[in-house]
């Protein structure tokens, strides 16, 4: 499929209240402003990154030099207190930190990685020094527990946003497509992202509510991820008739069940008339395969929770189309193992009416 997913290397939470807690080993990854038991106003932000050699192989030996783009994904875990709209920000951090293996409720707190003091737990360096940002580059410098934070990247090509509104899906997709290129072409440094509320509603008094995600570290099936997404179709029927009514039957041919979390499956779709008009001719017509239309997509859903995990996408999940008929290709390491799935697709007629064939096609994908 040409939607591949990264999971990442590290992440971790940091706390202005907490500045010198690390949370390395936390399941959860926190977005909040919060008032602490000593009434001081006090924030939370996240850290991700993802490791660079992967995001390089992928753009070099899979999307090679076909345009892409790239989405940082987080899936909420819990919340409270929310307003009706919102709106989260990512940068790319300009500076390296260590993950740590402390956790927010450890007793003594763990101070052997990042914090919001300090990234790394070799030299206990802190972030910057005393407001002395290098150029291109900004953090959080105050005054008290506000010294700290991190230190990330303000060019604005660099800068991502999700806004968020009462009706609309709680989880996050950050389009950052720029930052992952400039990783790529050496531009910047990947050091990963900071996930944070904007700088006008932290350490504020009016805005008081939590946002908890899940992190790396989590036992569900939901760790971030970064989306590397570009067109890998191409639409050659040669000889195939197309489909071009309504009454049209999909099968799979080539859906062996099971498959290896490393490996890449190239599914074959082959699509026949329901009622195929009558001629005389010594061989069936219903083995006469023909070829979806250019606008056919697929998706994948997860067959116990019926969530979508790769949606239909007009550029993206486009259904592929060779002499010997229409096919797409999903890699299986951006699924997680020992789940079943469902595929779906999806195909827009010549006449704008739209067609969805969910013929119960399962798939698993082992370790």
């Amino acid at each position: 499929m040409a939607v591949y997913k990264i999971f990442p290397e590290k992440s971790a939470t940091i706390y202005s209240y907490y500045p010198n807690k690390n949370t390395g080993l936390d399941e959860i990854l926190e977005i909040s402003t919060f008032k602490s038991i000593s009434s001081t106003n006090e924030v939370s932000r996240a850290l991700i990154k993802f490791p660079s050699s992967e995001i390089s192989d992928i753009i070099l030996n899979k999307v090679g030099n076909k345009s892409f783009d790239s989405y940082l994904k987080l899936y909420l875990a819990d919340a409270s207190a929310i307003p009706l709209n919102y709106t989260l920000y990512s940068y790319p951090l300009a500076s390296d930190w260590d993950k740590g293996t402390g956790r927010l409720g450890n007793s003594p707190e763990t101070t052997d990685g990042v914090s919001w003091y300090t990234k790394d737990n070799i030299s206990g360096s802190t972030w910057f020094t005393a407001g002395n940002f290098p150029g291109g580059t900004t953090g959080s410098y105050g005054s008290g527990s506000n010294v700290g934070g991190g230190l990330w990247y303000t060019g604005s090509n660099y800068i991502a946003t999700q806004s968020i509104t009462f009706a609309t899906s709680k989880d996050l997709e950050f389009k950052v497509s720029n930052t992952v290129n400039a990783w790529y072409s050496g531009t910047l440094a990947n050091y990963g992202f900071i996930l944070k509320h904007s700088s006008s509603v932290e350490f504020t008094t009016a805005s008081k509510f939590e946002t908890k995600y899940f992190s790396d570290n989590t036992h569900t099936i939901y760790p971030p991820c970064l989306e590397i997404r570009w067109d890998d179709s191409v639409y050659n029927t040669g000889s195939l008739s197309v489909i071009n009514s309504n009454l049209f039957v999909i099968t799979l041919g080539n859906n062996k069940g099971q498959f290896q979390q490393d490996s890449i499956q190239r599914f074959r779709v082959n699509a026949r008339d329901k009622f195929p008009a009558r001629v005389f001719q010594t061989s069936s017509l219903y083995i006469v395969n023909k070829a979806l239309p250019s606008s056919s997509y697929w998706s994948i859903k997860d067959l116990h929770t019926e969530e979508i995990i790769v949606d239909y996408d007009t550029t993206y999940t486009k259904i592929s189309c060779d002499t010997s008929g229409s096919y797409f290709d999903v890699y299986m390491n951006g699924l997680e193992p020992e789940r079943y799935y469902k595929l779906i697709f999806k195909t827009v007629l010549t006449n704008g009416e739209t067609i969805v064939s969910d013929n119960d096609y399962y798939f698993n994908v082992i370790r």
